[in-house]
């Protein structure tokens, strides 16, 4: 990892850009750009450990990564797929802990860092961002509750079902592998490959150039309801 000189200009114009700041007044939006940094990363590295002090708030300029944990046994379950412009670390950054996730990225990357002492003063001295940091942690636990609930009343193939969902959602999702398919599924590479072959004979999605694509909505539909 190398950190990249960057004019206060462009700092500023990416933390206009971001959910966070979008409505700060002008003079606050400089004070935190003067403690926002960009670091680049090759595909591989590790941006932040599970356990690790975290520097502050990530903003994702350009590239992807994964957020995931380690079992005990050492599998690997992919909680997120970061892509350009996501927020991420905001547990570790606004609460002062360790880092609960690791996250490595994908692909050559460039990432903004905030330092977390600026927001902390931030969430004190201005009620409206302290809002908006609640309502996003809001947002989150949805998030986890939802996948929680997914993996304990869902079978794989209806859980990939509702992941396939999401990432044709997503146009800008990048192509995943069965490999990680798995991973965010919590389950391995094989089951994940019966259950896509269970829903291609079911007519409700078709592979092509190693893309899954919905090919019958009603049916599609169908898989993603509880048994």
């Amino acid at each position: 990892m190398k950190w990249i000189d960057v004019a206060l200009k462009e700092k500023m114009k990416t933390l206009r850009g971001n959910q966070y700041f979008d409505d700060l007044p002008e003079s606050i939006l400089k004070e935190i750009a003067e403690h926002t940094r960009l670091g680049e990363y090759q595909r591989g590295d590790v941006l932040l450990w599970e356990g690790d002090p975290c520097d502050g708030l990530f903003i994702m300029e350009h590239g992807s990564a994964k957020i995931f944990r380690l079992s005990p046994q050492g599998r690997q379950y992919i909680v997120r797929i970061l892509q350009e412009g996501d927020t991420f670390a905001e547990v570790p950054a606004f609460d002062e802990g360790t880092s609960p996730v690791n996250v490595e990225a994908l692909e050559a990357c460039q990432v903004w860092v905030i330092n977390k002492d600026k927001l902390h003063e931030l969430v004190m001295e201005h009620p409206t961002f302290a809002q908006k940091v609640l309502v996003n942690f809001g947002r989150m636990l949805r998030g986890m509750v939802r996948m929680v609930s997914e993996m304990a009343f869902y079978q794989v193939t209806h859980r990939l079902a509702h992941l396939i969902a999401d990432i044709a959602e997503d146009k800008s999702s990048p192509q995943w592998t069965q490999e990680q398919l798995a991973a965010r599924l919590g389950t391995v590479r094989e089951v994940v490959a019966r259950s896509i072959k269970e829903l291609e004979r079911s007519g409700a999605i078709k592979m092509e150039d190693r893309r899954i694509q919905i090919v019958d909505k009603e049916i599609f539909e169908q898989w993603m309801q509880p048994n």
